[in-house]
Formats: C-alpha cells, sequence, structure tokens
C-alpha cells in the first residue's frame, strides 16, 4: 500500500514510518519540517517526501496514494492555548481540508490521530470507553473533537476514515519530546536528581508507548474495512492506566538516587481519565501493546545517558513551545508558524 504519513519528521511519525516500511508499505511523508532538526543520537533515515505546510497541501500531494496517516499537527496543550486560534487552522481546518482532497483523490482510508484527551474532564475512576461524552478542556482537544465530526460527515462506501484515539504517548524516539509527562519526568530526575511533580499528583492518565502507537496504527491500516470503517478507537493498554504520582515513583525506581517531591503547586488538574482500549483489541484480534510504563522509564533513561541529553536540550531543542518560539525569535516562521524562505 502507498501511504502518506504525515508529521514523518515529528516524535511520533518518525517512530511510525519505519514500522510501516516492514510492513511492506511504500511510504511518503508530508511535514512542514519545523521539528526536523530536533534529534537525539543517529539522524533518522526518512522516507521520501514533501516539505509543505500543512494548510498548502494540494490535490497533487494525494495523487496516488492507498491510505493517509494524519499525525501532523500542533501538538500539546500548552500551545494550543498559547495560540489557538493557529490550534483550530492547523489541527482542525487543515485536516479536513485534506481528508477532503484525500477523498477526491481516491484515496481508500484515513488513519487520523486523535487523543483520549477527548475525554480530559471525565473524572472518577471508572473506565471510558469510546461511547463516554468528550469533555475537551483544551483547544488542542477540541480540535480533535471538531475533526473526527467532520471526518465522519465524509465517511461513505469509498472513503473508510479511523479515529485514533491515543493515550499520552512515551518513550524514546530519535526525534525526541521532552513535554509529555514521562519523557519529562525522566529528564528532570537525570538532570536534576529530582522527580519533580507540579500538580498534586493524583489526575490518571492513560500512556502509550510510540512503538505501540505505530504498531496499532499498521494494524489498522491493514483491517477488513468492516473492523474499523467510521469508528473510534482507544489506543493503549489498561495496565497503564496510572496516577501521576505512580508515573513519578516509577521513575524514581529507573533513575537511581532520584527523589520525589510532589509540590501540588499548580493544583488538581482536571484532565484526569481512566481508559478502557478493549475496542482496538476486539477489532484487531492478536493485538496488545507491548510497553509498560516502568519499561519505557528504564528505556527513557538509558538513551537520555547514552546520547549525551543536556538541559539545554531537554528544556529547547525538545520542548515544542521552546522550539516554536525561538524559530519566531530568529525570524524563520512567520506569526502564522509558515517557515520563511
Amino acid at each position: 500500500m502507498r501511504v502518506l504519513l504525515t508529521g514523518h519528521q515529528g516524535y511520533l511519525g518518525t517512530v511510525m514510518a519505519p514500522v510501516l516500511t516492514a510492513a511492506g508499505h511504500e511510504v511518503v511523508g508530508l511535514d512542514a519540517g519545523l521539528f526536523a532538526d530536533c534529534v537525539l543520537g543517529p539522524r533518522p533515515a526518512d522516507p521520501s517526501g514533501h516539505r509543505v505546510d500543512l494548510r498548502d497541501v494540494t490535490a497533487e500531494h494525494v495523487a496516488g496514494v492507498d491510505a493517509v496517516i494524519h499525525l501532523a499537527a500542533l501538538s500539546n496543550d500548552p500551545l494550543g492555548s498559547l495560540a489557538p486560534e493557529l490550534t483550530y487552522d492547523i489541527n482542525h481546518h487543515a485536516s479536513v481540508r485534506l481528508a477532503r482532497l484525500a477523498r477526491d483523490a481516491g484515496v481508500r482510508r484515513f488513519l487520523y490521530a486523535s487523543t483520549c484527551s477527548v475525554y480530559g474532564a471525565a473524572g472518577g475512576d471508572d473506565l471510558v470507553a469510546e461511547e463516554a461524552p468528550l469533555r475537551p478542556v483544551t483547544p488542542y482537544a477540541e480540535s480533535k473533537v471538531r475533526v473526527e465530526d467532520d471526518l465522519h460527515a465524509l465517511a461513505d462506501g469509498d472513503f473508510t476514515p479511523v479515529y485514533m484515539r491515543n493515550a499520552t504517548a512515551f518513550g524514546y524516539s530519535p526525534r525526541l519530546r521532552a513535554d509529555i509527562v514521562l519523557n519529562n519526568l525522566v529528564g528532570h530526575a537525570l538532570l536534576s536528581g529530582e522527580v519533580l511533580v507540579l500538580s498534586d499528583g493524583t489526575p490518571w492518565r492513560p500512556l502509550v508507548h510510540a512503538a505501540d502507537i505505530a504498531r496499532a496504527f499498521t494494524a489498522a491500516l491493514a483491517a477488513p474495512r468492516e473492523a474499523v470503517h467510521d469508528r473510534a478507537f482507544n489506543i493503549g493498554s489498561e495496565v497503564n492506566n496510572v496516577t501521576v504520582a505512580e508515573i513519578a515513583a516509577q521513575v524514581a525506581e529507573a533513575v537511581a538516587g532520584a527523589k520525589v517531591n510532589i509540590t501540588g503547586e499548580n493544583g488538581a488538574d482536571p484532565r484526569s481519565y481512566r481508559v478502557d482500549f478493549s475496542r482496538f483489541r476486539a477489532a484487531i484480534p492478536g493485538f496488545d501493546c507491548e510497553w509498560t510504563v516502568k519499561q519505557g522509564a528504564l528505556e527513557l533513561a538509558d538513551a537520555y545517558r547514552s546520547h549525551g541529553l543536556t538541559r539545554e536540550d531537554f528544556e529547547q531543542r525538545f520542548t515544542r513551545l521552546a522550539v516554536l518560539r525561538a524559530a519566531s525569535d530568529a525570524g524563520t516562521v512567520d506569526d502564522t508558524l509558515r517557515r520563511r524562505p
């Protein structure tokens, strides 16, 4: 299958591209390149592709493609809150436009990277399944809900959208992100000797390794149409439904000598939810996630040590908001985050 992978030079795309290739697919990338240089360790070998802003995609970019895996987005809550209008412009409007172009070009399957944060204010200890009310609390999560709704309206007998609601990602990627919870706590522990938690530690978080996300998308690509057509799937594993305090404890075990410090200075986080992941396992017999939080913490600690992670890199090159602020200050992007020539 010829697969267009948007965001192929991002944190998840860099992990997913070789998994798709190993499964026998021809991968074509599409990325604005804003984070292409955020590399820890050897530079990855990217698939051939297009260097283009998502907002500038044309019919030519989807011509001859069998499926689209759409990862590209402004990718975290602080960034979305900083520039909500850009979040909706890129994450919502440009994503739906891409889907329309793909449908008109004869693309059969469109796998959309949604998020479990659409359940944001679910609260309680009950497991949240796909039919639960959606309660997004950030522009990022709200943009994902809007895209799911609009893709549902595009679904027909020839076009199959699939809504992959990923849990919070973790794990090593050659294009690292340090602004997601486990990756951040491990880095802070190694660099400072402290596992610093600014919330009260009580919120629930569902986590999933980047490699397991890549495996899930690859499985959904090959699944029978009737198993996935116009359906939402939570992507992750119940064993990785953990509180922030439990994540911190796992990090302290992975980084010898690190001490947990739960300050509570930011108060209780309204984003708290435990997630039911059984629907995807039922749709894709034999699929299950392979990575636990403990294994991920150990992997990250080893990768950070072996590749010489520095505090400057941790706080600047691998934090999305800092990267974009630096690009803006340097004049390499304009006020709408488009790359300048």
